[in-house]
C-alpha cells in the first residue's frame, strides 16, 4: 500500500509496515496497519486523538514491540530491534511532549544527542575517554550545522529551560539531525508554534526533503500536513482508512465524517488550505 499516491512506482519503498498490531490490555491501538514511505518523500500521518498515530511512531522507531505484524527498513524486519540499534540504522525521531535537559544549553543538549548516536554512544555522552580529539571536533561541527539550519545558531548558548516553546521543538529537531538519519518521524512538531514558528518548520521541513531526507510528519496542524506533505495516511481507530494525495485527502467523504467534523467545518477549513502555501 505506498503512501506516495502513485500506485505505479516501481521503486522499492524506504520503510514498509505490513498489518502491524500494538495490542495494549486486549485493545487494538493499532490494527493490522500496512504502508510504504518511499525514499527523498515527506508523508504526513494524521487521524483523531487515540487513532493510533503516536503508537504506529513508536512501534517504527522501537519504543515498542509490535504483537503482530512487520517493520522492514531497506528490506530488513527492525520490529524487535529496540530503539539504540533502530536509531543507528538511520531512523530517528522527535517526541510530542519534549524532552530537552532544561539547565543545559541549547548546543548541550544538541551534543548529547549526537554522542548518544554516535559510534561510542552512551560512554561518550558521558564524558568517556573513548571519544577522540577528532571525532569530539566532528560532533560539535554537526551540532553547530544542527542548530544554524533550525534558526537556533544565535541561541546556542541560552539554556533550554529559557526557550520559547517553538524554540524547544526547533531543538528537538536540531538534535533529531545531528544523528544524520534517512528517515526521521516527527510527531507533533508543531505544537504549540505560532504562525511565524510553523511557517520556518515549514521551510526546514522541505529543505530536508530537497536534501534527500525521508519524513513521516504528525501533526494536528492541518494546514502545515497538508502544505508539506506529498501524500497522507489517515487513520481512524487503529486503522488505515485511506492513503492519498492532499488534494484527494481533503475532499474524501470518509475522511471529512470520520475526522475533520461536520462537512460545513470542514468545508471552511479546506477552502483555507486550497491555493497558495499558506500556513
Amino acid at each position: 500500500m505506498p503512501a506516495s499516491g502513485d500506485p505505479k512506482s516501481d521503486d522499492k519503498p524506504l520503510l514498509s509496515v505490513a498489518g502491524l498490531t500494538k495490542l495494549f490490555g486486549g485493545v487494538a491501538a493499532v490494527d493490522r496497519v500496512s504502508f510504504d514511505l518511499p525514499a527523498g518523500k515527506l508523508i504526513g500521518l494524521i487521524g483523531p486523538n487515540g487513532s493510533g498515530k503516536s503508537t504506529t511512531i513508536n512501534l517504527i522507531s522501537g519504543l515498542h514491540r509490535p504483537t503482530s505484524g512487520a517493520v522492514h527498513y531497506r528490506g530488513r524486519n527492525i520490529g524487535n530491534l529496540p530503539p539504540h540499534r533502530i536509531a543507528r540504522l538511520g531512523i530517528v525521531r522527535t517526541f510530542q511532549l519534549l524532552r530537552l535537559f532544561g539547565d543545559l544549553s541549547a548546543f548541550e543538549n544538541v551534543l548529547i544527542g549526537a554522542h548518544l548516536r554516535g559510534r561510542h554512544g552512551f560512554a561518550a555522552a558521558c564524558g568517556g575517554p573513548l571519544v577522540t580529539g577528532a571525532e569530539e571536533r566532528r560532533l560539535h561541527e554537526l551540532a553547530g550545522n544542527a542548530l544554524e539550519f533550525v534558526g537556533l545558531g544565535g541561541r546556542a548558548q541560552i539554556k533550554a529551560k529559557l526557550l520559547t516553546s517553538g524554540e524547544g521543538r526547533l531543538l528537538e529537531l536540531a538534535r533529531a539531525l545531528v544523528a544524520e538519519p534517512e528517515l526521521i518521524l516527527l510527531d507533533e512538531p508543531a505544537a504549540g508554534l505560532n504562525t511565524a514558528e510553523t511557517t520556518i518548520l515549514a521551510e526546514k521541513l522541505l529543505s530536508l526533503v530537497d536534501g534527500g531526507k525521508t519524513l513521516l510528519l504528525v501533526d494536528h496542524h492541518m494546514s502545515l500536513v497538508m502544505n508539506v506533505a506529498s501524500s497522507i495516511i489517515v487513520l481512524v481507530g487503529g486503522r488505515v482508512l485511506t492513503i492519498g494525495a492532499p488534494g484527494e485527502v481533503q475532499v474524501d467523504a470518509r475522511v471529512i465524517e470520520s475526522y475533520l467534523g461536520s462537512g460545513e467545518v470542514y468545508r471552511r477549513r479546506r477552502v483555507k488550505h486550497e491555493g497558495a502555501r499558506e500556513l
